[in-house]
């Protein structure tokens, strides 16, 4: 069970965003090896001796400076957009959705079900090929909210409004309605 369900809450779906937030992490994963290599390729086969005509000490420092700064750029960029895309979870429960980001800095957004009063999608082109998009919920005078690049976006839209199909008469109805109900009974 999980600590952060209300009694008697389910989950519905949980989701990550689209996979296509990696793309770019994944060429980088690619590309940053293949330029370190070449540049100690280029450093061993005396690329530094037809630049300099002292190529001596400095030939092996400076490789060593580009394994170090390659290594660096694979942490900062990769591994950075993967725990990005793997820490943030969307979840529609039975009675909210969660939107939950952050690895050492936590963000979570509650948006129960009772205060959407709007719902609708967006797609461009390229998600409406992978089949997602995003969704922006219209709460009312609370404000509103997106949530970007949902798998399935058409699939989770459809989920959100059979969860608030399936929600309580008392729980979609505002105070003042209890109020009104109360007095005609």
């Amino acid at each position: 069970m999980r600590s952060w369900l209300a009694p008697g809450e389910q989950v519905i779906v949980q989701s990550r965003p689209q996979a296509r937030a990696l793309s770019g992490a994944a060429v980088a994963f690619i590309l940053i090896p293949a330029a370190v290599g070449f540049a100690l390729a280029w450093l061993s086969h005396g690329g530094l001796a037809r630049l300099t005509s002292h190529p001596g000490p400095w030939q092996q420092p400076l490789a060593i400076a580009v394994v170090v700064l390659g290594i660096a750029a694979l942490v900062l960029y990769p591994l950075r957009r993967f725990l990005r895309w793997v820490r943030t979870l969307y979840t529609l429960t039975s009675r909210r959705i969660v939107v939950r980001r952050g690895w050492l800095q936590r963000e979570r957004q509650d948006i129960a079900l009772a205060s959407i009063r709007n719902l609708g999608t967006r797609q461009s082109a390229l998600q409406r090929i992978l089949r997602s998009g995003n969704i922006t919920l219209d709460m009312g005078y609370d404000g509103a909210a997106a949530i970007p690049d949902i798998p399935e976006v058409a699939r989770f839209r459809d989920l959100v409004l059979d969860a608030i199909n399936d929600l309580p008469h008392t729980a979609l109805a505002g105070p003042e309605d209890d109020w009104n109900y109360a007095q005609d009974t």
